[in-house]
């Protein structure tokens, strides 16, 4: 991974050489404490050890014993959406669908899309009581049994070592994969929680984990050393000179999950104690037409984030043309106009003064994501550090699984109480 923060200098907000440099201080004793989390494998900082203790042979093995034509990953949040990341950018062959969501008709319309007789189902929850996952695998387990599929010898289990979905997979002697100790949800994608879709959809496992190790071993006491502490410490900087929204904007379609899975790490783990920074998700070249002209001329209270390959395998000509005005275009070819794309969303932003910063990796390809993936979550443990929040919990979703709990009669929770005091204002 490759980040050019050069972009970020000397814009609006006022970021400066001078000031990265006072700040490196700071990411030198931060880096010491995410070094001393890794060796003690403390909550949290031990999903920065995945590319070396993730064992993907147990993956494969556990894949080797399906040949399905469609996936249906139950699960929410970090359960899903670092599997979506890898199997959009890179899954060939099996159709994965993700049910991360429970809405009735979007549910029913995936179950009657898909031949069940031909679909492995990986219901994914570490504690096996998240609501949203285990009604939707209830609703899967009876379509399937109503179409007569035995769900138990197509249903593979992810989750700890205790726990609802546990139990059943013991009980039904279902195939059963751990979710790694200490690791949050949100930063579990080079885990067993992401790695089984991609090993189904024949992503290669072994080159993921090696990039991501080789991001790993580029972490360093200095912002300047390392792209993930870059990334990190300048977005931090500058959400504390009033960038409070980070747009992500990848100039590739394969890409787009990529930006769903970030918004999660970088809303769950950074907003606390009133600060955080609050991810928007863009994809270019497709939202210079919707959200370019904000970024642009409205608040400046934002950085924009490029995320492109360096190399990509297609080019498509574009057709030589007599059109009036369009001639330039003949001649020329998609990837190019993609580039060009980018390079003037970057000259525009900062003409008017607006911040950004580049993140490129080589290829969209295995290793390729396992460094991005990896980077990503090394700044965003970094960030976390100089803003002094609790990275790695998540009251505030907690507090609403308690309340939802709470109102279905799972419990007496206080949370479900207070939804009772919602004031109201209706205008009909």
């Amino acid at each position: 991974m490759n980040v050019d923060i050069g972009g970020a200098l000397d814009g609006d907000l006022g970021l400066d050489r001078a000031s990265l440099d006072a700040l490196d201080e700071r990411v030198a004793d931060a880096h010491d404490r995410i070094e001393r989390g890794r060796d003690d494998a403390e909550h949290g900082y031990a999903a920065l050890n995945l590319p070396e203790t993730c064992d993907p042979d147990s993956i494969r093995r556990v894949a080797d014993g399906f040949d399905p034509n469609h996936l249906l990953t139950v699960g929410i949040g970090g359960s899903a959406l670092g599997a979506a990341t890898l199997t959009d950018a890179l899954g060939t062959g099996v159709d994965c669908r993700y049910l991360d969501n429970v809405d009735p008709v979007w549910v029913e319309a995936i179950l009657d899309e898909v031949d069940l007789s031909s679909t492995v189902v990986n219901v994914v929850s570490r504690s096996g009581t998240t609501a949203e996952t285990l009604s939707n695998f209830l609703v899967v387990r009876e379509a399937m049994e109503t179409a007569g599929v035995d769900w138990t010898e197509r249903t593979v289990v992810t989750t700890g070592e205790a726990g609802n979905l546990a139990a059943m997979a013991d009980e039904r002697d279902l195939p059963r994969l751990a979710v790694p100790e200490g690791v949050p949800g949100r930063f579990s994608a080079l885990s067993t929680v992401g790695l089984f879709a991609a090993a189904l959809a024949d992503v290669d496992l072994d080159a993921v984990l090696a990039g991501a190790a080789e991001e790993a071993d580029r972490l360093a006491g200095s912002l300047f050393e390392s792209p993930a502490y870059a990334y990190g410490a300048t977005t931090y900087a500058l959400a504390e000179r009033g960038a409070a929204t980070n747009a992500v904007m990848p100039y590739a379609e394969s890409l787009e999950r990529f930006a769903e899975w970030f918004a999660q790490l970088w809303a769950e783990s950074l907003g606390k104690d009133g600060r955080g920074q609050t991810p928007a998700r863009a994809l270019g070249a497709t939202d210079q037409h919707s959200q370019l002209q904000l970024y642009r001329a409205g608040p400046a209270d934002k950085l924009v984030t490029l995320v492109r390959p360096r190399e990509t395998d297609g080019e498509c000509a574009i057709p030589e043309t007599d059109l009036e005005g369009l001639s330039y275009l003949g001649g020329s070819s998609l990837d190019a106009l993609l580039d060009a794309e980018f390079r003037a969303t970057e000259a525009s932003l900062a003409a008017a003064g607006r911040e950004t910063v580049r993140v490129e990796i080589d290829r969209v390809d295995a290793r390729g994501l396992g460094e991005l993936l990896y980077g990503m979550e090394a700044a965003c443990v970094l960030y976390g550090e100089l803003a002094g929040v609790s990275t790695f919990t998540q009251p505030a979703v907690e507090w609403g699984k308690k309340a939802a709990r709470g109102l279905l009669g799972g419990g007496d929770f206080s949370e479900a109480d207070a939804v009772g005091d919602r004031r109201s204002l209706e205008v009909n």
